[in-house]
């Protein structure tokens, strides 16, 4: 039996998909780098309220100013010390039982059905990951699938609305995408938007000066396969 509903529904926006896969994933030096061209995506596309995108604007500004090391550690005491904020999908339906597993290899499973690949240490469960899968999909499947989702992502904002963490739009903004009803997150006023967007000074925040060179390979969760040659692309 499929997972995804059939009932017709609005656009699902792939670009604002994956700019949301990127800003829940851990905050390396090429996220920091990627993060003026993120902000872009999600107005170029505008798949979400205004409201939202200002969150999400204020998300965004605020990894830019944060040294690497600060935004490094925050994630990890969000999002890797405890059940109600993982990112990990089964983390919520299965937790510690056995059906993880078995979970996990129908998810992968999935993921090849549609010619895409884990790369080496990704989680098919890992919400950046599911993301960017859903990212690929035909509009109806892509918001079904959301819909099938909104109550894990509805138990993770609430929990991140409870730590006032900036996160909690990311997960407003896929509820919206979904379909769903989230509750604005407030915004904390800040410095101008020129102050904001400029390039901090090498190795003094979140900038890609001084800690990654120019060209350098950005990461991917998942790959695809050529089916003819079998070699991954």
């Amino acid at each position: 039996m499929s997972i995804f509903k059939t009932t017709a529904a609005a656009p699902v926006a792939p670009h604002t998909l994956r700019v949301l896969a990127r800003l829940l994933s851990y905050p390396d030096p090429v996220l920091c780098e990627q993060l003026p061209a993120m902000r872009g995506a999600l107005h170029a596309e505008a798949a979400l309220g205004a409201e939202r995108l200002a969150e999400l604007d204020a998300l965004i500004a605020s990894l830019q100013r944060q040294s690497a090391i600060d935004a490094e550690a925050d994630y990890v005491q969000l999002f890797d010390s405890g059940r109600a904020t993982s990112l990990h999908v089964f983390e919520h339906v299965h937790g510690d039982s056995r059906d993880r597993g078995p979970a996990m290899i129908d998810l992968a499973q999935t993921y090849e059905a549609a010619g895409l690949y884990l790369a080496e240490g990704e989680m098919p469960d890992h919400l950046p990951v599911v993301l960017e899968y859903t990212s690929t999909q035909p509009a109806r499947e892509a918001r079904a699938f959301l819909g099938e989702l909104a109550h894990i992502f509805n138990a993770i904002f609430n929990a991140l609305e409870k730590r006032q963490s900036r996160y909690a739009s990311a997960l407003g903004a896929l509820l919206e995408l979904a379909g769903e009803k989230a509750r604005p997150v407030a915004v904390v006023a800040d410095e101008p938007i020129d102050e904001a967007w400029a390039e901090p000074v090498a190795f003094d925040g979140c900038s890609s000066k001084g800690q990654a060179k120019p060209g350098q390979p950005q990461p991917i969760h998942v790959v695809r396969k050529n089916p003819a040659t079998g070699v991954v692309a």
